[in-house]
């Protein structure tokens, strides 16, 4: 299965009446290597530095996934990854979940999520969609609506939940 070939008009976002956020939908082949070397950099500060959790962050899912990304001027402030059905799990899912520890706090996690799960309606319209949480984000997650369809289980070493949203 290819990617969708959707363009998705992306408007900046405000954060605390002075953060201009310039969002971005790509796919793997549309980054410039300086938008790659941000991108990979802020998914390996937050998942394996701050987490200390060594773990190959680089996978195959990257080429097959649809990249959402926040820019603050030239910072990545946050990402996340949209991956297809079939790629990972059965249903379309939401992944690498990051946001950069200069703009938490801020609201920003909260608009990275809703922009997500915006963009998979369009990507996937209809589909539900899976995440695999970390458990201590349970109530986060369930603020969008998220349901837990699993028993808790180790991730690297942390433990994680599976949730679904369907869409009504």
């Amino acid at each position: 299965m290819t990617l969708l070939a959707i363009k998705i008009k992306l408007k900046p976002t405000i954060f605390n009446g002075v953060n201009m956020m310039k969002w971005d939908l790509k796919t793997f082949s549309e980054f410039n290597t300086g938008e790659l070397f941000e991108y990979f950099k802020l998914r390996q500060s937050v998942f394996i530095v701050e987490q200390t959790c060594p773990y190959p962050d680089m996978d195959d899912i990257d080429r097959q996934a649809h990249h959402l990304l926040a820019w603050q001027d030239t910072e990545l402030a946050a990402c996340a990854r949209l991956i297809r059905p079939g790629a990972l799990y059965a249903h379309p899912s939401i992944g690498r979940i990051a946001t950069n520890l200069t703009h938490r706090g801020t609201g920003l996690g909260r608009e990275l999520v809703s922009q997500s799960i915006a963009h998979m309606s369009v990507l996937y319209p209809n589909m539900p969609i899976k995440i695999s949480a970390q458990e201590h984000l349970e109530k986060f997650y369930r603020s969008f609506g998220f349901t837990t369809v699993s028993t808790m289980y180790l991730e690297d070493e942390i433990p994680h939940i599976d949730m679904l949203l369907k869409f009504q």
